[in-house]
């Protein structure tokens, strides 16, 4: 049983290389706060992705909040940034011809992978969101059991 079943962290950056370790080690902090450990490489690896691809595709700026809320036994990650354009995701046939080396192009089929859903949304000329879940329970139940706290809300500018 999840006792406090609702946590929230927002971080505001600039979607650059050195911005985006900083963001993988605030979520690994707050996934262990949580007693998340388990959901730590995959939430890692999609938010990594998603910076990523900020990074590269997005206009007018790289200014860019990521969210983690966990509500309910599910963890949800998302990045919001300024560029209306919704993500261009390769179609399955596609994947195929992608070069083995290639260092670009499987952001979002990685964050398709390691996640249970995921999606964008459009803000409209504000931007869009790019989101993905992870399930913090199994089969068996929860898989980890949080204390009876305040519930904790974290922001930060990086």
């Amino acid at each position: 049983m999840i006792s406090n079943p609702n946590r929230h962290c927002t971080v505001e950056l600039q979607a650059l290389p050195p911005r985006i370790g900083q963001v993988r080690r605030i979520v690994t902090a707050h996934l262990r706060y949580w007693q998340l450990d388990p959901l730590i490489d995959r939430a890692a690896l999609g938010v990594t992705e998603l910076l990523a691809n900020v990074h590269r595709h997005a206009r007018p700026d790289k200014t860019c909040v990521v969210e983690m809320e966990l509500l309910l036994g599910r963890l949800t990650v998302s990045v919001r940034d300024r560029d209306p354009r919704l993500p261009v995701v390769p179609a399955a046939d596609d994947l195929h011809d992608i070069d083995a080396l290639a260092t670009c192009g499987r952001g979002l089929a990685m964050v398709a992978a390691v996640s249970e859903s995921w999606g964008a949304r459009s803000e409209g000329a504000d931007g869009k969101v790019v989101w993905f879940t992870l399930s913090a329970t199994d089969r068996d139940g929860p898989v980890v059991e949080l204390a009876p706290t305040a519930e904790h809300r974290w922001a930060a500018r990086v």
